[in-house]
């Protein structure tokens, strides 16, 4: 198989949630998010690079040797988007061998081995630059557009759109596997959409709608599970799970 590193997102300082530490090291069941993701990350990549913020490194560095996982730290310094931080990985000393990365927000504590397993073998087998996991829901912040013939098209932040009240439709749940030097450059051009309008800072997202457009191969699969919408943004996304 094809060389595939793991890349973790976790530089979340937490504030929106009220916590004096990292949202990625919140506990659930007694077990922080980050181990919980690097646990269905292993049989991919044991030793996965996660982007921390410079004030939350020591402590996720704490909370990993704890635990036994052995990573790649790269400091974000700046709070400057989720592009940002995918574009220093390149900062890893997995970056060289890397072909395809996988890519997982590190808020998410619920990732399943089953979407994780059916996304990479339809990534491989099916020759893909970009897959990701979706799932249609009653209330999308995210949006997926496809064609009349169902290929994706790209997917909309609603509120980049100035669209601030969800909607139904096919959302991503934060779980991507791409080509590296395909996505990384396509990060480092200068391409409309990169920098949000709400936020100021560079994006993520905004790049599968220009990898489809250049005839690309994007599949979104929607196979993810409920369970794996939930996301830490506040303390009551978490509540049902605690």
């Amino acid at each position: 198989m094809s060389k595939i590193c793991a890349l973790v997102a976790a530089a979340g300082s937490g504030t929106r949630a009220y916590l004096p530490y990292p949202k990625t090291l919140f506990k659930i069941h007694g077990k922080p998010i980050l181990i919980r993701i690097a646990e269905q990350l292993a049989p991919y990549d044991l030793h996965p690079t996660i982007i921390v913020s410079p004030n939350g490194q020591a402590l996720i560095q704490e909370c990993l040797n704890a635990s036994g996982v052995d990573a790649h730290l790269v400091v974000q310094p700046e709070p400057l988007g989720m592009g940002d931080a995918v574009l220093r990985f390149d900062q890893s000393p997995a970056f060289v061998n890397a072909e395809h990365v996988l890519l997982v927000w590190g808020d998410v504590p619920f990732i399943q081995p089953e979407t994780l397993a059916n996304m990479i073998k339809v990534h491989i087998k099916h020759n893909n630059d970009f897959t990701f996991a979706t799932r249609q829901v009653d209330s999308a912040y995210t949006m997926v557009s496809r064609d009349t013939l169902g290929q994706v098209t790209g997917v909309v932040e609603t509120r980049e759109q100035g669209i601030f009240a969800p909607q139904a439709g096919e959302r991503d749940i934060g779980l991507f596997v791409f080509r590296k030097a395909v996505v990384l450059d396509a990060l480092r051009e200068k391409l409309s959409n990169k920098w949000g309008r709400s936020t100021d800072e560079h994006g993520f997202l905004y790049v599968i709608g220009h990898l489809a457009a250049r005839g690309l191969r994007v599949e979104a699969l929607p196979v993810a599970t409920e369970l794996e919408l939930v996301s830490l943004n506040s303390l009551k996304d978490v509540d049902d799970y605690l």
